[in-house]
């Protein structure tokens, strides 16, 4: 039996019908449950063949369990190395490097000190920064939001460097992001499943938790949605995401990537809509089933994005040229005296 778990948390909708979908499906030698966790042994596989993780960014305990999970075989959704290596500045900086517009970018140091750091720690940066430098780059307003955060938590907008400086002093010892403001036209949430399947949704941030996804929406250019769908692509397989969601902000005409590392994305059916939530059941549970399938025992069933490797490629050798063999000078002169010696023999012996 090939078992299929899910880790939740507070959420309701999403995990059960994703268990009933699986089960539904009757597949033989597949099951689909929520994960128990019990006794955490290093290096023991766990029951399951493949987890879906929903949870772990808010529990490191289990970011533990799934780490120990995959490294025994489970094919654990979303990779939880790659997951806790993440965020978002490196992110940015990945989709230019793969041709995905993002806002314009710069990383900010920490109001307060770290813990057990003092001026010396910060003796290599220049003080103080450039700031005009950077305001000029960015733009007002702007949004300012942690490099590594999610779920809209401390994030600001601000509307001048005044207005800047007075938030980032609220924002502690968060390493916090400065980003160009896009005023945009239209707005897509897309959810990403497998790094190829994708489902583009028509959405409004400006709008009230309940009432953001767009059901009665205008007609959009198919020529867009191709743009948001191979964008979507690209970033990721780049970032080896088997679960995501993407957000694309339209500025004339160009869609630019606004928030893209949400590997435990909204799944909930009264803020997603129904036809939405029923994709992304339907097609999570399908590429569950294909990772259980593909699963091999005591094998690393993890998904690793393009950007890693790429990296990992074995660099091909350049075949060596070998020279032609010559003879040692020495043993060429002892070879034409040996046959000086040869001839003159056989001339004394025919005069004889």
């Amino acid at each position: 039996m090939k078992k299929i778990g899910i880790l939740f948390g507070q959420e309701d909708t999403f995990p059960w019908a994703f268990i009933d979908r699986v089960n539904s499906k009757n597949i033989k030698g597949i099951q689909a449950e929520a994960v128990t966790v019990d006794m955490v042994q290093q290096a023991a596989p766990t029951d399951y063949a493949v987890i879906i993780d929903r949870i772990s960014q808010d529990v490191p305990f289990y970011r533990a369990y799934l780490k120990n999970a995959a490294i025994s075989g489970t094919a654990v959704i979303n990779n939880p190395f790659w997951w806790s290596a993440d965020e978002k500045f490196f992110n940015n900086a990945l989709a230019e490097k793969v041709g995905v517009p993002v806002p314009k970018t710069v990383i900010l140091p920490t109001h307060a000190r770290p813990d057990d750091t003092d001026a010396n720690s910060f003796r290599n940066m220049q003080f103080p920064l450039s700031w005009d430098s950077i305001f000029d780059y960015i733009g007002f307003p702007a949004y300012m939001k942690p490099h590594d955060g999610g779920g809209w938590r401390n994030v600001y907008r601000v509307d001048n460097p005044d207005d800047l400086f007075a938030k980032h002093a609220e924002t502690g010892q968060l390493v916090m992001m400065l980003q160009e403001e896009i005023q945009f036209t239209e707005y897509f949430r897309c959810y990403a499943l497998g790094g190829n399947n994708i489902h583009i949704m028509q959405y409004e941030p400006r709008n009230p938790h309940h009432l953001r996804y767009v059901t009665d929406a205008e007609p959009v250019a198919p020529e867009l949605l191709k743009t948001i769908e191979d964008y979507c692509i690209k970033l990721n397989q780049a970032l080896g995401y088997d679960f995501n969601t993407v957000e694309f902000a339209v500025r004339d005409g160009i869609p630019y990537a606004i928030d893209f590392c949400n590997p435990a994305p909204d799944a909930d059916i009264n803020s997603v809509g129904e036809a939405n939530f029923e994709w992304i059941v339907e097609n999570a549970a399908n590429m569950a089933i294909e990772k259980a399938k593909a699963y091999q025992e005591g094998k690393m069933n993890l998904t690793w994005g393009s950007f890693v490797t790429d990296q990992m490629a074995a660099p091909k050798k350049a075949p060596v040229k070998r020279a032609a063999a010559k003879k040692p000078a020495a043993k060429a002169t002892a070879t034409k005296t040996a046959a000086k010696k040869t001839t003159a023999k056989r001339k004394t012996a025919s005069k004889s």
